[in-house]
C-alpha cells in the first residue's frame, strides 16, 4: 500500500531555502489542514454521539497511539480535568512504551501487536468504554492490535489516521481519515498529520464534554481553580453572571469552589 504520509514533499532542496521561504512554505501547507479535517466531520459526528452515550453510562474514553500520535492523545486527555472539571481517569491517554515514551522515544515499542491491548486491560476496559486509536500512518501494530482486540471485546472503537485504506481503518467501527497530503519534510508526520490529529482530538473531547453538560453558555463553569489566572477568570465569570462586583464574586467563588456552584448558590 502506498502511504500518502510517506509520499514525496511538494517542495525540494529545502536546505537552499531562505528562512522566509521555509516559513512561508510550511504555513502554506498548514493552511490545507483545516479543510482536510472539515471533510471528516460527517464521520466524526456519529462517533461523538456514541462516545457521549457511553460516558453518560459511566464509560471512559481512551486514546492510544505511538510517538507523536500517542503524545497528542496524552495531551488532550490530561487537559480534560482542569478544563472541564471531570475526574482524572475519565479520559485516558496511552502511549507505546509507557510514560517514558512521552519524553523519549522507546525503540520498537510501537511494533508490538499485543501490548496495546495489554495496556488497555490494565485499566479494566469494558463495554461502556470507547477507544480511539491514533496513527498517522495507519499501520502502527501497537494501535492496530489494540483496536482489533477492543472491538472483539465489545468496546466502541475509532481511529484517527491520514492514510485511507490503511490497516487501522479496517479494524475499527469509526475510521476518521484526514487526508492532508505529503508532509513538507517527507514523512515527517509530526507536521500536517499531527496538526490534523490535534484538531480532531480537540473537536472530539470538547464536543463530548459540552454534551455532557460541562460547559454553560460558552464558559468552562466546572474548570479547576488551580492557579491565580484561573481564579481571576472564574471570578469574572461570576461577576458577569450575577452582576456583582469583583470582591463579591471572588468571595463566592472561593466559598463554593467552582463557577457553577458560585453562580447557582449566589443567585438564590
Amino acid at each position: 500500500m502506498t502511504r500518502i504520509t510517506e509520499s514525496p514533499s511538494h517542495y525540494d532542496h529545502l536546505e537552499r531555502m531562505s528562512t522566509g521561504e521555509l516559513l512561508q512554505s510550511i504555513n502554506a501547507e498548514d493552511r490545507t489542514v483545516a479543510d482536510a479535517v472539515a471533510r471528516v466531520i460527517p464521520k466524526l459526528e456519529p462517533l461523538v454521539d456514541a462516545i457521549t452515550e457511553r460516558m453518560r453510562r459511566g464509560g471512559r474514553l481512551f486514546y492510544i497511539g505511538a510517538g507523536t500520535s500517542g503524545r497528542l492523545g496524552i495531551v488532550d486527555a490530561s487537559e480534560c480535568p482542569p478544563t472541564f472539571g471531570v475526574p482524572h481517569g475519565m479520559v485516558v491517554g496511552l502511549i507505546a512504551g509507557g510514560d517514558t515514551a512521552i519524553r523519549k522515544a522507546v525503540e520498537f515499542a510501537e511494533d508490538d501487536l499485543e501490548q496495546g491491548w495489554k495496556d488497555l486491560q490494565e485499566h479494566a476496559i469494558g463495554a461502556d468504554d470507547s477507544v480511539i486509536g491514533i496513527a498517522a500512518s495507519g499501520g502502527t501494530p501497537y494501535v492496530v492490535g489494540a483496536l482489533e482486540q477492543a472491538r472483539m471485546a465489545g468496546v466502541l472503537t475509532a481511529c484517527i489516521t491520514c492514510n485511507p485504506g490503511s490497516p487501522v481503518t479496517q479494524v475499527c467501527e469509526h475510521p476518521l481519515v484526514a487526508v492532508v497530503g505529503p508532509e513538507f519534510v517527507t514523512g515527517s508526520t509530526r507536521m500536517k498529520s499531527g496538526t490534523a490529529q490535534k484538531l480532531i482530538l480537540n473537536m472530539t473531547s470538547t464536543s463530548v464534554m459540552i454534551k455532557l453538560g460541562c460547559v454553560k453558555g460558552n464558559r468552562m463553569v466546572d474548570m479547576q481553580l488551580s492557579n491565580n489566572k484561573l481564579v481571576d477568570r472564574g471570578t469574572r465569570m461570576v461577576m458577569d453572571s450575577l452582576g456583582v462586583d469583583y470582591d463579591t464574586a471572588n468571595a463566592l467563588l472561593k466559598k463554593h469552589g467552582s463557577v457553577r456552584k458560585a453562580v447557582e448558590r449566589g443567585s438564590q
